[in-house]
């Protein structure tokens, strides 16, 4: 049972995120030239505990920004900011991405103000960097116990926003260990609140070619399935 205290910062925490999004809807109806996203909305790295590399792919959300801006017209902030799971300032963002190779722990304070982020409106992608499978979903499995990561076809309208990859759904960006890639999604009230992209590494996609030497065509398929989640989560 929560305390007066919990139940005062939840309050708080939910009115925060509430003004948040009017704001983004007033964009998306006041934008100018009709651009949804003309109030320039910044998305978030989440920092996370637990010694796993959260902060990998250093250049992939700025390259995924820039692309989304230009080719959809997004006018997101180009610059993304780092917000870590417990803060309060999670509540300004309504897109976050976790990445890293290693071990993630989240505190039950931690649990609780993420749970109150997502169901109150908020949005996590969860990108797998090789190694991150076990730990994340033992964690994600604390933030919401009463349900279960479900895989989402190719027929989702996730992969038919910007970009059509319905046919083949989340695509192949680097190998790891020879998996089909797959899409998982937490679903709360009928709301999609997390994706979770695996054995798939959009986030090395994301960053600059010659980092980990990707073809350009490669790079690119990496960016137009970012795109097609910014927008589903936007939009839906």
């Amino acid at each position: 049972m929560k305390t007066s205290f919990e139940k005062r910062t939840t309050s708080r925490q939910s009115h925060r995120f509430f003004s948040l999004a009017i704001a983004i809807l007033f964009s998306y109806g006041l934008g100018t030239n009709g651009n949804a996203f003309a109030q320039q909305t910044r998305i978030g790295l989440l920092k996370y505990n637990g010694g796993g590399d959260w902060y990998a792919n250093p250049t992939s959300l700025p390259n995924l920004i820039a692309f989304a801006n230009e080719q959809a017209g997004m006018g997101l902030d180009p610059l993304p900011s780092t917000v870590e799971v417990g803060s309060a300032d999670l509540f300004n963002y309504p897109f976050v991405h976790l990445t890293g190779h290693g071990n993630v722990v989240f505190s039950p304070a931690e649990v609780q103000n993420l749970r109150t982020y997502l169901c109150g409106g908020g949005f996590l992608h969860i990108d797998d960097n090789y190694g991150l499978d076990q730990f994340i979903r033992r964690e994600m499995k604390k933030v919401f116990p009463e349900t279960e990561f479900v895989e989402l076809p190719a027929s989702h309208p996730l992969f038919k926003q910007a970009f059509d990859f319905s046919s083949t759904g989340l695509p192949k960006i680097h190998e790891h260990d020879n998996k089909r890639p797959q899409a998982f999604a937490l679903f709360h009230a009928g709301r999609m609140v997390c994706l979770y992209t695996y054995e798939c590494d959009l986030g090395d996609g994301w960053e600059s070619p010659e980092v980990h030497g990707d073809k350009e065509e490669t790079h690119r398929k990496a960016l137009e399935m970012g795109v097609n989640i910014l927008q589903f989560v936007f939009m839906q």
